[in-house]
């Protein structure tokens, strides 16, 4: 996942981390501001290299003067031009626009990068308070009446102003933001739609505070080593570790973000295995403090409301409007067409798996705490393949510098060099210098892949600086993810899927790598939502790829290569679970959709009742596989910029698997195809029509078939 920004020139504003309450903590913030000036950190960039940012001189009293400051300083820059005396041109508005805001930029990517990844006490303070501020803020840019009749005046006549491509896309890109955040709205529908986002500004912090504490209430804990039977000496010693981090005896086993949990594979025991899917599935919804219903059910509702004021039936309709996908109907079309396909072939898992239970006299019907720990047991039954003895195979650092590194060389040129002497936000982050294949600098890349308590879950890319030639700025980017932390003096040893995540997030930072733009609203990862996630889930297939495989995939203790049998099983094991896999994403995404489908009509929804009838209507509610995320835990789609755009995983994973069809039929993994990819694709962000950047570069439009082949769905999908 990449963390998206809504909109081009408010781009350093999150829509991502807001995890704290209001209330108190906002007015405690508020009380420690710092006065601003030359001693705080982002009052000029930094003198690091590529301006990186100055952890060891940045304090946490630091950011909230900065962030105001910087919106204060944008808010002049954007009266000077609205109030401007010179006629409006492309070079006094849109150019000027784009120049505005570097202070808060500068803040505020370097701001959520440290609350996403290593929040504190003070930092949520800071969010809590800044929240509705800083949607005060955009609002008060995209509703200045002044500065939207500069802009609208600029594109009115935009094609006889001799511009070239990219600064026609900029015009247009910057009239559609601001028509889609009201900018033709009366003054009296403005002030209407200024009260809707700071509120939804606020429930958006409301879920994410509560969120992150249901996410550490809900670890499952004991002194009981039975109850843990199953798990190997690492895992253990993990929940060991996380235990004493928590000041608790025994062993926790943290929750990850999804409604499954990895540990189930493992865990022998039944009832374990069933408390901790409650936990999961139950994290939001206990009545306490952390319960986000009330808070979902409202956004949904006041979304619609947003949505209705801008003259749209639903929030989908409006959110789409910018998208590859269009319209809800098309999105929902898409999703529809894969569901009998996805749900037939997980129907089939599941007869699977009850019959090895079955075979085993369990005496139960298949539970969905049960599938992964017998879909395992069918997986080492069919394929003989066991993930213990995967696993030690995949050593993280090796991945890294001989998977993920190895693929971006062979496909791109690039080179990587580990920068100790940078600063950094946690000892567990890791900073590398990336060289073009003339050797020339590139970028910095920054990752940090273990879990920790303050950590959001999941994993995702953003980045601490952007690319941009009008800016004169190169890209600083990152990689965060949630991999069980070994403990102290143990190898990092990760499934396949780790594996599969880190190419996937490298693939959204080399989108930002590549990025080679002039405007920084188009650049690199800025693009709709629906094509974001098409480099990074391509970049996944080369995690398969078998010069890259070979390269990584080595013993971490003797260094030998996996063996061809293993090789071999899992290639042939890589269609399996495939019903359940999509049939998860599928469920999702249909509640995202369902969820901003509501029209303003609508009453108040109680969100258990909703979710079922949702699921139900989209023949989605299959009782052994529970959707990837439950709408109360739903981070993409509440406070992550995913809002009604959740296909975009599948969407854009059509566009991937249709795009390695491509580089299959052309001779593969080759530096004439990486760069060619690079120089039509990844490197052009959003200047250009996104439908036409694919079909020119893929010579056609893209194919559903290759996704269905690549998961195996083929023949369910002939049948239907």
């Amino acid at each position: 996942m990449t963390k998206l920004r809504t909109n081009s020139i408010a781009r350093s504003i999150f829509t991502l981390g807001i995890t704290v309450a209001m209330g108190a903590g906002a007015g405690a913030a508020q009380k420690q501001a710092a006065t601003f000036g030359p001693a705080n950190p982002f009052y000029a960039p930094s003198a690091l290299p590529f301006q990186a940012p100055a952890f060891d001189k940045i304090k946490d009293s630091d950011y909230q003067p900065a962030i105001d400051a910087g919106m204060a300083e944008q808010i002049k820059e954007v009266e000077t031009i609205a109030n401007s005396a010179e006629s409006p041109s492309f070079e006094n508005t849109i150019v000027a626009l784009e120049r505005s805001g570097q202070l808060l930029n500068r803040a505020m990517q370097t701001f959520n990068c440290v609350t996403g990844a290593n929040l504190n006490d003070a930092l949520q303070q800071t969010q809590s308070y800044e929240a509705p501020r800083l949607a005060a803020h955009q609002d008060a840019i995209y509703l200045n009446a002044k500065l939207f009749a500069r802009v609208k005046a600029i594109y009115d006549k935009r094609t006889t102003l001799g511009l070239d491509a990219e600064a026609l896309r900029l015009v247009e890109y910057d009239y559609q933001q601001f028509v889609k955040a009201g900018a033709n709205l009366s003054e009296a529908d403005k002030v209407k739609l200024k009260k809707l986002n700071e509120e939804e500004s606020t429930l958006e912090t409301e879920f994410m505070n509560r969120l992150l504490a249901a996410a550490k209430d809900g670890a499952y804990a004991t002194t009981d080593a039975k109850a843990l039977a199953g798990l190997s000496e690492a895992q253990l010693a993990s929940a060991a570790e996380a235990a004493q981090g928590r000041k608790q005896p025994g062993w926790v086993i943290p929750l990850q973000n999804t409604t499954q949990q990895p540990i189930f594979p493992s865990l022998t025991n039944r009832a374990t295995r069933e408390k901790i899917f409650e936990n999961s599935w139950s994290r939001t919804e206990r009545g306490d403090a952390n319960d986000t219903r009330a808070a979902i059910a409202r956004l949904a509702q006041l979304r619609a409301e947003k949505a209705k004021l801008l003259g749209y039936a639903n929030f989908a309709a409006w959110t789409l409007t910018d998208q590859m996908a269009k319209t809800p109907e098309a999105a929902i079309h898409f999703v529809d067409a894969l569901v009998p396909a996805a749900t037939a072939r997980a129907g089939r898992e599941a007869n699977d798996i009850q019959a090895l239970i079955d075979s085993q006299h369990g005496g139960f019907t298949l539970k969905p705490w049960d599938w992964d720990f017998y879909a395992e047991q069918v997986r080492k039954a069919k394929y003989d393949l066991d993930e213990s003895q995967i696993k030690p195979y995949f050593e993280l650092n090796n991945v890294l510098e001989n998977g993920v590194f190895y693929a971006a060389h062979q496909l791109y040129g690039l080179s990587f060099k580990e920068r100790k002497d940078l600063p950094i936000y946690q000892p567990d982050v890791r900073v590398f210098e990336v060289f073009d294949a003339d050797g020339a600098p590139l970028a910095l890349f920054y990752c940090d892949y273990f879990k920790r308590d303050n950590k959001n879950g999941g994993a995702w890319m953003d980045s601490l600086l952007g690319q941009s030639k009008l800016m004169g700025t190169k890209p600083v980017v990152f990689n965060v993810a949630n991999f069980e932390k070994p403990a102290a003096g143990q190898p990092a040893l990760i499934s396949y899927d780790d594996v599969t995540t880190m190419f996937h997030e490298f693939g959204h930072a080399l989108h930002g790598i590549f990025a080679n733009t002039y405007y920084p609203s188009l650049s690199g990862t800025q693009t709709p939502r629906d094509f974001v996630e098409f480099p990074s889930q391509f970049n996944e297939h080369w995690a398969s790829n078998p010069e890259v495989f070979a390269h990584y995939a080595k013993h971490y203790k003797t260094g030998a290569p996996m063996p061809a049998e293993l090789v071999a099983k899992i290639k042939k094991s890589r269609s399996f679970n495939q019903g359940y896999a999509l049939t998860e994403l599928l469920a999702a995404a249909a509640l995202d959709l369902q969820w901003h489908s509501l029209p303003v009509t609508a009453p108040l929804q109680k969100p258990d009742e909703f979710e079922a009838a949702a699921l139900e209507k989209t023949h989605l509610h299959l009782d052994a596989v529970p959707p990837r995320y439950r709408s109360s835990y739903f981070l993409h789609i509440w406070a992550n910029g995913y809002s009604a755009g959740y296909y975009a995983y599948l969407w854009t994973e059509m566009l991937d698997d249709d795009a390695f069809q491509w580089f299959e039929e052309h001779g593969g993994l080759t530096r004439a195809n990486g760069d060619r990819f690079r120089k039509m694709v990844l490197s052009r962000g959003n200047t250009e029509d996104l439908e036409k950047l694919y079909s020119t570069w893929r010579g056609a439009e893209p194919s559903i078939e290759p996704m269905l082949k690549f998961r195996g769905l083929k023949d369910e999908a002939a049948s239907k």
